[in-house]
């Protein structure tokens, strides 16, 4: 049975509120961080000459660092305490300030700037293994409900980071370096709020569940989906060392991994229902954050720096209203959350569909509207449904979820539009005029994970910008930026794949549930120990 006592939904704990708004706090200065990144991507461009690529993979760095904190965390934070994992946290994102400040010329910028973001991922990661768990074990009657106002966080720190940018880049000209740095004050906010409270413990934890009987569940095929994308990070780890035998050497690492896990768990095969989320929140984090972290570039292309600022808040405060009325909506329309992660999938297609042919501002308005109240409910309510369906593994399997929806980002979804820009914008002018490409075509083909028949040309960074900022653009200017804005155009609109697919997985879950007599949470036989509150720690 539960650990909560209150027949309402209500906490567990007397500090439970304070926590739950430490943990807010946390998420928005990842927030805070992500949307002023996204508005000076434009910023490294023109100061580093970087291409569509390899902005995305500066900005993948800030997505697959996520993995790894969320994961170690979550599998030693039933051990350690969360306090511990604070602390950590903490101490990176303040070295992740100091690393990316180092970046100054185009030699040194991309892996100064690289792991810079991928410390700061670090940090993000650690604290959501913290605050994920934590507010499910707080709330355990009221997950979907809690998370989501948890997850609000997100885009209130979009929205906050965003007006930041567009006042002090667009309005000020400030550097980017003071821009960033501003994710510094939530980070020591958090830091005082979690600063000497106690915490409640897992229901798997309260039992004295061992890591083995933890990690049950996720077994061999849920680790095949993490130890893919490990692999494939890896592999472009090993890039700078070792070209030639990159892939190989990520793979084998992958495999590794793989292997220990199975010994680890005995061979446990795992839970299929939760291999399928693990794959349907792959494609969340595509989708979500990989079009988050373009979204003002693309924007910012197809109207203004200013305009695209505007519907990124316009759209990050439509999820921050919305996260809080998950419950309404849930017990208004009677939804379960696999019905509501349908439901939003649909219209997230609908939305990015229609954004791929916007031509006005307010269509604009309409299209990524339509597309933010997709978005909304995908990522915290996936971390409801593991709750909900799987306690016996305390934070190993929301730990891992949301680190494979990171990694996904890191690797898939940013990277992949980065690559989609290249490709289409570099396919545009070479079809509208092969002379003018030849002349402003990037050195080095772009390719997606690491496979080489997806090279594919696209347009230097550097040559793109001078064409965008320049006052009056001659004839060979504005073909440029033209081919480059439809080339936006079709990566919106292949990004609407994503969400199409992810109906499909949510659709076939819908059903099966109705199967066994309809989604419904699963606890712990066992009562827990440790009085009417639940047991705490330091």
């Amino acid at each position: 049975m539960s650990n909560d006592t209150s027949t309402n939904g209500g906490p567990i704990a007397a500090n439970a509120n304070r926590l739950l708004w430490a943990g807010f706090m946390a998420i928005l200065a990842a927030g805070v961080g992500f949307a002023i990144r996204g508005g000076i991507f434009d910023n490294w461009g023109k100061e580093f000459g970087f291409t569509g690529a390899q902005l995305g993979a500066i900005g993948g760095g800030g997505f697959s660092g996520f993995c790894f904190g969320i994961i170690i965390g979550g599998v030693i934070v039933d051990k350690i305490g969360y306090g511990k994992l604070v602390g950590v946290a903490l101490a990176c994102h303040i070295l992740s300030a100091v690393v990316t400040f180092a970046a100054s010329t185009p030699e040194n910028a991309y892996n100064f700037l690289f792991w810079g973001m991928f410390i700061f991922a670090f940090a993000n990661g650690t604290l959501e293994a913290v605050a994920n768990p934590l507010v499910a074990t707080l709330f355990p009657k009221n997950r979907t409900h809690y998370l989501n106002i948890l997850h609000a966080s997100w885009p209130a720190g979009m929205v906050l980071g965003s007006v930041a940018g567009w006042v002090l880049d667009d309005k000020m000209e400030v550097h980017w370096k003071i821009q960033l740095a501003l994710y510094l004050i939530p980070t020591a906010l958090y830091a005082i709020m979690f600063f000497g409270q106690t915490f409640p413990k897992s229901e798997a934890a309260a039992k004295g569940a061992s890591f083995v009987e933890m990690f049950k569940d996720v077994g061999i095929i849920g680790s095949i989906i993490v130890c893919s994308l490990l692999a494939l990070f890896l592999g472009d780890i090993a890039k700078p060392f070792a070209p030639e035998q990159a892939k190989n050497i990520g793979y084998a690492l992958g495999g590794i991994f793989l292997v220990v896990v199975a010994v680890v768990t005995k061979f446990s095969i795992g839970s299929f229902v939760l291999f399928t989320l693990f794959i349907a929140h792959g494609l969340v984090g595509a989708v979500e954050l990989g079009t988050d972290g373009w979204i003002q570039n693309i924007t910012g292309n197809l109207f203004t720096s200013e305009q695209g600022k505007y519907l990124f808040i316009w759209t990050s405060a439509i999820m921050f209203g919305l996260r809080f009325c998950a419950h309404w909506i849930e017990r208004t329309l009677k939804l379960s959350p696999v019905g509501l992660l349908f439901t939003c999938s649909v219209i997230a297609c609908i939305g990015l569909n229609l954004a791929s042919g916007m031509e006005t501002f307010g269509m604009a308005l309409v299209a990524l509207g339509i597309y933010a109240v997709g978005k909304t409910f995908f990522w915290p309510t996936m971390l409801a449904v593991v709750g909900d369906r799987f306690p016996q593994t305390g934070a190993v399997a929301m730990s891992i979820m949301g680190g494979i929806g990171m990694l996904s980002a890191g690797l898939i979804g940013g990277p992949g539009l980065g690559y989609c820009k290249d490709r289409f914008a570099g396919e545009e002018l070479k079809t509208a005029d092969a002379a003018v490409f030849e002349k402003y075509k990037a050195e080095k083909p772009s390719q997606f994970l690491n496979l080489d028949f997806t090279s594919a040309v696209g347009l230097d960074g550097k040559k793109l910008g001078e064409a965008r900022d320049a006052k009056t653009r001659t004839k060979e200017q504005e073909l440029v930026v033209q081919s480059d804005r439809k080339g936006d155009r079709r990566t919106l609109k292949a990004d609407a794949w994503i969400p199409g697919t992810m109906a499909i997985i949510y659709l076939l879950l819908f059903l099966y549930f109705k199967t066994i007599g309809g989604y419904k949470p699963v606890h712990l036989a066992e009562e827990l120990t440790g009085g009417t509150t639940g047991p705490m720690e330091a």
